[in-house]
């Protein structure tokens, strides 16, 4: 579905908030450990809950170079969460950070924007049944902004 390129992440720094990444590899970038739950490694309109997630969490917005990127989270309680960037250059990706533990540690998804498109959104992440997940806005390289756990 997607065939730009993205970054390939290495791992996820909790104590200091921060995502380690590389160079471009895949259209689809997932950290080891994501996919482990149901829904996970489908696109929000690939589930059974297509048309159905709404956000509990407000709109996050930031300026970057020109533009007013807004970043949002998308949950439903029976499928998981995803993360969506809207009016961003192709610098920029949606990441979805889900947590087993609440936070302290976690695994990642990410989509970069494409040639021709100003928004990303991700592939789902479980946050069900004690797992949590927030959104996050990633622009060469450095998290712009995000969304606290839900």
């Amino acid at each position: 579905m997607r065939t730009s390129q993205t970054l390939r992440i290495l791992g996820t720094a909790a104590a200091a908030g921060g995502l380690l990444l590389t160079t471009p590899s895949a259209a689809h970038a997932a950290s080891a450990g994501y996919g482990s739950y149901a829904n996970e490694g489908l696109y929000p309109e690939s589930t059974s809950c297509s048309g159905s997630y709404y956000s509990p969490v407000a709109n996050r917005t930031v300026g970057y170079n020109g533009y007013t990127i807004t970043l949002k989270y998308f949950y439903n309680g029976a499928c998981g969460s995803f993360a969506r960037i809207e009016n961003a250059p192709t610098n920029c990706r949606a990441f979805l950070d889900r947590s087993d533990d609440g936070g302290a540690s976690w695994v990642n998804t990410a989509e970069p924007v494409e040639a021709g498109l100003n928004y990303a959104y991700t592939k789902i992440g479980n946050n069900l049944n004690g797992r949590v997940s927030r959104a996050a806005l990633v622009c060469n390289d450095g998290v712009l902004e995000r969304t606290n756990w839900y």
